[in-house]
Formats: structure tokens, C-alpha cells, sequence
């Protein structure tokens, strides 16, 4: 029986990474990856309350939409002793 041969790793002798990396610029495309990402760690508990992504979306609009409701009838009815804005 035959051992399976390893995979050889190893770059040819012809890749000098000196010269192949001597233009190399760090983080070229950093600004433009970041500029699409929009990653957000959630914490463990949050996350068991939430399946999915879509899920999450749909309670974070529904914040957002609570939020304007209530600076809105802030708005209409200030606290006694605050004028409207």
C-alpha cells in the first residue's frame, strides 16, 4: 500500500519574491474594501434573537421608525416647562 504523497509547498526556484514584491504598495485596497463593509459583531445573546440577517434589519428599521415617532411627538407635546424645538 502506497503512503499518499505530501503536497509540495515549496515555490520554484524561478519566484524571486524579492522582485515580484519590490512594487507591492500595503493596503492599496484597504479604503475601497472598507467603503463595502459594514460588519457588526453582535453579542451572543443578541445574536440567539436573531436567525438571520433579514431579521436583524427588520428590528433595527423598527427602532428607527419608533425613534422618529417619538421625536416627533416630543415635537407636538414638549414636557411642561420646554418649549417645542
Amino acid at each position: 500500500m502506497k503512503k499518499p504523497t505530501e503536497p509540495n509547498d515549496e515555490l520554484h526556484p524561478e519566484y524571486d519574491m524579492k522582485i515580484l514584491l519590490k512594487d507591492g504598495v500595503r493596503g492599496k485596497y484597504a479604503t475601497r474594501y472598507n467603503s463595502g463593509t459594514n460588519l457588526v459583531l453582535l453579542e451572543p445573546d443578541v445574536a440567539k434573537a436573531f436567525p438571520n440577517e433579514k431579521a436583524v434589519n427588520e428590528a433595527l428599521k423598527l427602532v428607527i421608525q419608533l425613534t422618529k415617532l417619538q421625536e416627533t411627538a416630543r415635537r407636538k407635546n414638549p414636557p411642561i416647562g420646554e418649549e417645542a424645538i
